[in-house]
């Protein structure tokens, strides 16, 4: 039996508990069920249910109904909002792995709320996660095992992609890099299609080359066995046109490296004072 298949496994037969059901939560429920979790296995709390939710309820899931016990509970809000609602002692006692999703909200903040003994997964996924695509960085506390953080990794997995942190305070610079990234590139989408107009096109043709360019590189580095390194010389052709607009973006002084390097580390630093 795979990770995946002894996981997925557990959750049918213990249940999960979802806190929370707005967009991120709405996407791993469906990476869940595509995965093969049950609807019945399933505990939503969620004032506000979509039609969504509504219907999988008619297929067996437990809408606003908090149960006794479950494998995981996972937390898409902050715990603070909950704490008063729902007795996350009595989850913590029959065993329940928590699993926060909530940005900025330290392991220490998370023990507060659900018990100093409390097995506890700190994660920060991003926003390419609503479609499947997502980058998901995670933590345990010392109260969690392997196996709880396994559990933890494949259920985020439904989302994108994982990767274990070796710290709690490397998710600083995981929120400058890929929490926030989303938005440095569709503020570089802008950026593009707004060059391109400058260069007279038409601000229609200008975006849609900007995105289908950037989400193509993208796809480019995901898939190739090259380097991105790699991959740009071979774009370059030398004296050519990708070089002279390189001459610009690669300037050691003002080009996009010091650029990034100041970018992330802004977030990274505000990252460190919310927290």
């Amino acid at each position: 039996m795979t990770k995946e298949s002894e996981a997925f496994a557990r959750v049918n037969q213990d249940g999960l508990f979802l806190v929370g059901c707005g967009k991120m939560g709405s996407a791993l429920l469906k990476g869940w069920l595509d995965a093969g979790v049950k609807p019945a296995s399933v505990s939503v709390l969620d004032p506000h249910p979509s039609d969504w939710l509504k219907g999988l309820a008619k297929e067996g899931l437990r809408l606003n109904d908090v149960p006794e016990t479950a494998a995981v509970c996972l937390l898409a809000v902050k715990p603070q909002v909950i704490s008063d609602v729902i007795d996350l002692e009595q989850l913590r006692k029959g065993g329940a792995t928590f699993v926060s999703v909530a940005a900025g909200t330290t392991l220490a903040k998370l023990a507060d709320v659900i018990g100093p003994e409390a097995a506890i997964v700190r994660s920060m996924p991003n926003t390419p996660a609503a479609i499947g695509q997502g980058m998901t960085a995670l933590v345990g506390n010392s109260h969690c095992d392997d196996r709880q953080l396994a559990l933890a990794d494949v259920l985020l997995r439904a989302v994108g992609q994982t990767i274990v942190l070796d710290r709690e305070e490397q998710m600083d610079a995981v929120t400058g890099v890929s929490g926030s990234g989303p938005a440095y590139v569709f503020h570089m989408i802008e950026a593009l299609a707004e060059a391109g107009e400058a260069e007279g096109l038409a601000p229609d043709i200008a975006m849609k080359l900007a995105i289908a360019t950037v989400a193509g590189a993208g796809a480019l580095a995901q898939s190739a066995e090259e380097t991105p390194t790699k991959l740009r010389e071979n774009v370059t052709s030398p004296a050519g046109t990708t070089a002279a607009g390189l001459s610009i973006l690669m300037s050691s002084e003002s080009g996009l490296r010091p650029l990034m390097r100041e970018t992330v580390n802004a977030a990274a630093d505000r990252s460190r004072e919310l927290a």
